[in-house]
């Protein structure tokens, strides 16, 4: 979340705006001093000001020295990470499209911590340097808030400071006409039959040319499709051309109308071309988070009361179920009384700082105060952790969520304990993150480990919130009150919404929930503390010790598989490793020639069994052709034509493709591992579309490995029914899958060790369903506003 308090009313048809609170933060009440921290003085603050001043400029000077004009910094390395030139991390690489991202993101960062000077200078270079016709695939998402937003934000920076004729003279919109032609490179991805966006681009063919390399994805998350209309409709509203924000517009309709009606949440993962729920756990963390903030910020931005219409119906369900103070928890959209999880990913630290912008301070100091305790616990946010609060993914790619929401409860309450936990921020970077050439990721934060890797967002952000945390508004360059936060912090005015009606034939029905004191208006201090400054200690006073020794959480009643983060491909083979797994590249053990695939699994101790037991365990199966929802052992998603190799190579069996009918069966090799007290986990691929995947493979834990060694002991076959959970979830009829166990005597040389090996057999049963593979055709549309950006390959050099 980022953004401020400023609520405008904009008459549909009219265009006339009617402020129904004209001010930021002199609406809210500031210099309340709680009970449990000094009042920070104005030398102390600018001490720390200062410092955090010192370390932009280290990060923002090894990335110039060092790495520019790649897109990030490797601060381990000390060089630029250039895509294809670097080992491939997945879809984290997305975000890098050689066009210089890290100076990009960072440009009107500059402006707020007045390095005017540098900021001239980086537009120069951003002009100069900085091209978009590139031969590469991006996603969508990423490019549009952090590259999009980042041009936009620093032409609105760039614009002001011309105006006051002190620099900047030379500037002629250099930076609007460079983001208008990177929206047209983005728009090819809206060429879908429902109008939600492609997940990723190509910048030179778009998405129909035979060069492009995309266009075969079938599925985007809800933030990603759910986040374009803040960038969209400023890019529309500053160069006068409405098809941006349209197209921007058409994707939120879309989302709007698929979210379920009985619970009115929306799911993780929606089908770009029917409009079907792909995930259906909804929560407000990775995957969705970004979609009810600019449904907020959209009101904010734009004056349209449609969109604060649905964040108050969407806003109202969330508290109904997922928020369970101080915890979110992601719940199924069709059954929201049910948890799927029982951890939190570290995005959803945003949610307290949009709750602060709605105006519902005591859940958003309810959950800040919880994450402040892991903070504490761990030095930062893990990636992932459980409602038990211990480490579920340790990585910490410096996010800087936490700090934002930080920034707007200190500004909505001016207590300044939020100022002690932003100087505790400041410390534990320089202390745990701060190397010789910037700031590294940690890896985990159990360890301590360090990643090479500085990813945008963190000068983009973290500098920005923290800055602004300690400053005074007459020590910034702007008004900050005049301007809104995107979801990358860059800087977008709200006098945009004067700019062009928004009368439109897209209306929100009423919904039947209860407006509050807040649900038009902004959020006034005297109302939420009325005669009592130490309500917000009040507060955090129940949540200081949820991390302490003896603390007893129950847990979730369901446990779910779930996809890892996007970027957060390190924890689960960590995970693997500590069972005996471990992942090794194909090139290294066989010839390309064999046409394996890109990774070989080899495990510690793989399955020597025999049979019948009925094994039940809460996890989803998530593939094709079988049945969703169901029950299982272990599942995790395997790559197309993997290969698996025991470490001893005469316990070896290989499967060549994706028509074999059996495989092994690898079991965790620490002993009491079950799958009730163990986090669950599925691979997601190396970064290729992995939708014709058919072939699950099966990992057993200790216990689960004891209980069918036994049974296979006493019998040849076994028979392991998968059933359907005790709660059905979005099922009317139960399902079921048989899987059979085989045993398989293998042969071997005198001399050898005769084994043993269990080949798994999949029956789906008759009451499966087939999922449906056929994508809808696509509807081409063609803009007159920008020249195509997929060019003829003929034409191409």
């Amino acid at each position: 979340m980022r953004g401020n308090w400023i609520m405008r009313e904009k008459h549909r048809c009219g265009g006339v705006v009617m402020a129904l609170a004209a001010v930021i933060f002199s609406c809210l009440m500031i210099g309340v001093t709680g009970q449990d921290g000094q009042a920070m003085t104005a030398e102390e603050k600018s001490k720390i000001r200062d410092q955090i001043l010192e370390m932009f400029d280290h990060a923002y000077n090894s990335y110039m020295d060092y790495a520019y004009p790649a897109d990030e910094l490797m601060p381990l390395s000390c060089r630029g990470r250039v895509r294809g030139l670097e080992p491939n991390r997945g879809d984290i690489d997305d975000s890098l499209g050689k066009f210089s991202l890290t100076l990009i993101d960072t440009l009107d960062t500059l402006v707020l911590l007045n390095k005017l000077d540098e900021f001239e200078e980086a537009v120069k270079k951003t002009v100069q340097d900085v091209r978009f016709d590139n031969d590469i695939v991006v996603s969508v998402f990423e490019t549009n808030i952090r590259v999009l937003g980042g041009l936009l934000g620093a032409h609105v920076m760039a614009d002001v400071l011309k105006q006051r004729g002190e620099r900047m003279q030379w500037y002629r919109d250099e930076l609007l006409h460079m983001a208008k032609e990177l929206g047209c490179r983005l728009l090819p991805a809206f060429n879908t039959t429902s109008g939600l966006p492609y997940p990723r681009v190509n910048l030179r063919y778009g998405v129909v040319s035979p060069l492009s390399r995309t266009g075969t994805e079938s599925d985007t998350c809800t933030a990603c499709a759910g986040t374009m209309i803040l960038e969209f409709a400023a890019l529309s509203r500053l160069s006068g051309d409405p098809i941006f924000e349209e197209h921007a517009r058409k994707a939120m309709d879309v989302l709007w109308e698929k979210r379920q009606r009985g619970s009115d949440l929306v799911g993780t993962v929606i089908n770009i071309h029917n409009g079907d729920w792909v995930r259906r756990d909804s929560g407000v963390g990775a995957g969705i988070d970004s979609y009810y903030e600019y449904l907020m910020k959209a009101y904010i931005l734009l004056g349209d009361k449609v969109y604060l219409d649905r964040f108050n119906t969407h806003y109202s369900a969330i508290m109904k179920y997922i928020s369970q103070p101080p915890l979110l928890l992601n719940v199924h959209m069709h059954n929201p009384t049910v948890n799927v999880r029982s951890w939190m990913d570290s995005l959803l630290a945003f949610f307290p700082g949009l709750q602060v912008l709605r105006g519902d301070l005591k859940p958003a100091i309810e959950t800040h105060e919880m994450l402040y305790q892991v903070t504490k616990q761990h030095n930062f946010l893990p990636e992932a952790f459980t409602t038990e609060f211990r480490v579920h993914w340790g990585q910490h790619p410096l996010r800087p969520e936490f700090a934002e929401s930080t920034y707007f409860l200190y500004k909505a309450t001016g207590d300044p304990y939020y100022l002690k936990v932003g100087q505790s921020i400041v410390e534990k970077l320089n202390t745990h993150a701060r190397v010789p050439c910037g700031f590294a990721a940690v890896q985990d934060v159990r360890t301590g480990t360090h990643e090479d890797r500085m990813d945008s967002f963190f000068l983009a952000e973290m500098f920005k919130y923290l800055y602004l945390l300690f400053s005074e508004k007459t020590q910034l360059p702007i008004d900050i009150d005049d301007y809104i936060f995107t979801t990358e912090a860059h800087l977008l005015p709200v006098s945009l919404s004067t700019t062009q009606p928004s009368c439109h034939t897209n209306n929100t029905e009423p919904q039947a929930h209860k407006d509050d004191l807040f649900s038009y208006s902004c959020p006034s201090a005297q109302t939420l503390f009325p005669n009592n400054p130490t309500f917000a200690k009040t507060i955090r006073d129940s949540y200081k010790y949820l991390t302490g020794l003896g603390r007893t959480q129950q847990s979730s009643p369901v446990r779910g598989i779930e996809l890892p983060l996007h970027d957060t491909g390190l924890e689960p083979i960590e995970f693997l490793k500590s069972m005996g797994i471990s992942l090794t590249p194909l090139s290294e053990l066989v010839s390309a020639s064999q046409g394996f695939a890109s990774q070989v699994i080899q495990s510690e101790r793989f399955l020597s069994l025999d049979q019948p037991v009925v094994l039940v365990t809460n996890i989803l199966l998530k593939t094709l052709p079988y049945p969703a929802n169901m029950v299982l052992i272990l599942f995790v998603q395997v790559l197309k034509s993997l290969t698996f190799e025991l470490k001893n190579p005469a316990e070896t069996l290989t499967l060549h493709n994706l028509d074999s009918s059996f495989m092994n069966v690898p079991i965790d090799h620490r002993e009491g591992s079950s799958s009730a007290e163990t986090p669950l986990f599925q691979m997601v691929g190396d970064g290729e579309p992995t939708d014709d995947i058919t072939v699950p493979l099966v990992f057993l834990f200790s216990k689960e490995g004891a209980t069918l060694t036994a049974a296979l002991q006493e019998h040849h076959n076994v028979d392991v029914l998968l059933l359907p959970k005790e709660k059905k979830i979005g099922k009317e009829k139960p399902e079921k899958l048989n899987i059979k166990f085989r045993l398989a005597k293998e042969e071997f040389a005198e001399g050898e060790m005769e084994s043993t090996t269990i080949h798994l057999v999949l029956e789906q049963s008759e009451t499966a369903t087939e999922m449906n593979t056929e994508a809808a055709s696509l509807t081409g549309k063609s803009q007159e506003t920008c020249s195509s950006p997929q060019k003829d390959p003929e034409s191409s050099p």
